[in-house]
């Protein structure tokens, strides 16, 4: 197997060691969008050997009530002593198969998919972006960003008429409805926080008044 491994961080094992089933196949992922692409499966003909020989002799010995265990351990040793090694035969010949599919950005050394290449460029297209599609996104950030400015200014010039000084109860202590900063909890009709000065002439309201002391309006 060549010294030098592509792909040391992107893709999976899903080889199959044991049972009939048993074969080579490895899974790469694109860098940048992470779709994926497989390797064709690749049957390890040593273990289903040897699967088929455990079953034939359990069989055969099975008639007879005894166990070949020695036979059986032969075959397990002799499959296990090639699996590394057709292991990595196998993996060799995806990284191969797999350079078809990927290409190496120049710039930032990741493995991208066809869709995430600059061919132009020879740069992934996180390195070398897709200028019809960088200038779309910046209109669109343009307008977002106005769109925002607008209407912060609105909103500044609405809060003129917010006075901040006034109290204002946010959650209900009868029921614990959340209020908003209403004059009543929409929940139980409870009467919250009022303002401790009249809103006519801006003088100090008792707690519990009726009537503003300064002025004589109705609180």
């Amino acid at each position: 197997m060549s010294a030098e491994i592509y792909f040391s961080n992107n893709y999976r094992d899903l080889c199959e060691r044991n049972g009939t089933g048993a074969g080579f196949q490895f899974e790469f992922s694109c860098s940048r969008c992470y779709d994926t692409w497989r390797s064709p499966f690749e049957p390890y003909a040593g273990e289903r050997a040897a699967t088929w020989l455990r079953k034939g002799v359990d069989v055969a010995w099975g008639m007879l009530g005894r166990t070949g265990t020695g036979l059986t351990s032969a075959a397990d040793g002799l499959a296990g002593a090639g699996y590394g090694r057709s292991r990595d035969e196998a993996f060799q010949r995806a990284i191969d198969n797999a350079q078809g599919h990927f290409n190496r950005c120049a710039r930032c050394t990741d493995y991208v998919c066809g869709r995430c290449w600059n061919a132009a460029q020879g740069l992934c297209l996180r390195c070398a972006p897709d200028t019809a599609a960088e200038a779309m996104a910046a209109q669109q950030r343009g307008l977002n960003d106005m769109a925002s400015q607008r209407a912060y200014a609105a909103g500044q010039q609405a809060g003129q008429g917010y006075d901040p000084s006034t109290q204002r109860q946010l959650v209900c202590p009868q029921c614990r409805t959340e209020t908003h900063g209403a004059a009543f909890c929409s929940g139980c009709g409870h009467r919250l926080a009022q303002s401790e000065r009249c809103t006519s002439c801006s003088a100090v309201v008792p707690d519990g008044a009726a009537f503003c002391p300064g002025c004589g309006s109705r609180r």
